[in-house]
């Protein structure tokens, strides 16, 4: 593919970027008088009004915005691939819905999400007659994997750890697929911060090595048999002069049990992706400009969500302002 095959999705994506929830206007949420001025604002960006601000009406709204962008960009890009890499974590999270809710006789449809390759009610028909041949393979390879774990073995850490695997491959062989080079880039730093952050954990939690090897995802910058067993300064020499140097550093000073909260080095985490993204801003037309305002309306959905939540918990302004990540624009 060529840059010029995107000029025409270029211009509507800068276009359409003028809508997104940018610093002033997520300000103004912030601190907004009442709840319907600072969901007024969202009808701005594109949304449409949610009934109330209760989490279902919130998320109903800004699934909704998700699944349209999707199917109007898939159409839109010289390759599918490219907004297919964006869709595929909600196969994978609507799997765990699926494969949970069988092992507990639970009604799993509240808690599945639209915006995927696969529509949740088709899915969840054809996972209940134990046929996913429309599925891609690697997916109905890891649904039966994971799903046989739960029901043998009870364990949900591993079962949950199969399918995260499958979904980060497929990812990064979607990425590849896409022929950008960027979006591959992307993919590579996404795995290396779900293994910066698996580390830590593990780390803060006590576990093994064996446990942390397991968990490590293959496909990053970082080799996983590097981070494995890194603690202090050491794990910051796995990331360093990395984008998530910083984040390593945070890190590091929070391996031991108890030593503090993880809300800054989580913060960072995401702070380093969307520096990455940035670079996007820079280009006048090509892939990277459709990348970074994909990645731009999932971290827009995330925010709508910890503003409104934040006004509801009756947080003051700086608290929220806090838990907000670095805006694209």
């Amino acid at each position: 593919m060529k840059d010029t095959d995107y000029l025409s999705i270029s211009a509507r994506v800068r276009a359409m970027e003028n809508r997104l929830l940018n610093r002033e206007r997520r300000e103004r949420m912030i601190e907004a008088r009442t709840d319907d001025e600072a969901v007024k604002i969202l009808t701005e960006c594109g949304y449409a009004e949610p009934e109330d601000l209760s989490v279902p009406a919130v998320d109903a709204v800004l699934s909704q915005a998700r699944t349209e962008l999707f199917r109007e960009l898939r159409g839109a890009v010289p390759k599918p691939a490219l907004v297919e890499v964006f869709q595929i974590k909600y196969d994978y999270h609507n799997a765990k819905v699926l494969i949970k809710a069988a092992a507990t006789g639970e009604n799993p449809e509240r808690l599945l999400m639209s915006g995927g390759r696969y529509d949740p009610a088709a899915l969840a028909d054809s996972f209940r007659r134990g046929e996913l041949r429309s599925c891609s393979a690697p997916f109905a390879q890891a649904v039966k994997e994971a799903g046989e774990i739960l029901s043998g073995e009870g364990d949900p850490q591993r079962a949950d750890l199969v399918l995260d695997r499958a979904c980060y491959a497929e990812m990064s062989a979607a990425a590849k697929d896409s022929g950008s080079s960027f979006l591959q880039g992307y993919v590579r730093l996404a795995i290396d911060a779900v293994n910066l952050r698996t580390a830590v954990r593990c780390a803060r939690m006590g576990a093994d090595s064996t446990l942390l090897s397991e968990s490590m995802l293959p496909g990053g910058n970082a080799e996983p048999s590097a981070v494995v067993g890194a603690r202090g300064s050491e794990l910051v020499q796995r990331f360093r002069s990395g984008p998530l140097e910083k984040a390593a550093e945070l890190g590091a000073a929070l391996t031991a049990p108890g030593s503090g909260s993880l809300t800054a080095f989580e913060k960072s985490c995401d702070d380093a992706l969307n520096a990455y993204l940035s670079g996007a801003r820079r280009v006048a037309f090509g892939e990277q400009p459709v990348v970074g305002y994909l990645c731009a309306r999932e971290a827009e959905a995330t925010a709508v969500r910890t503003i409104l939540a934040g006004r509801a918990a009756g947080l003051d302004g700086d608290t929220i302002r806090e838990r907000l990540r670095d805006s694209y624009v």
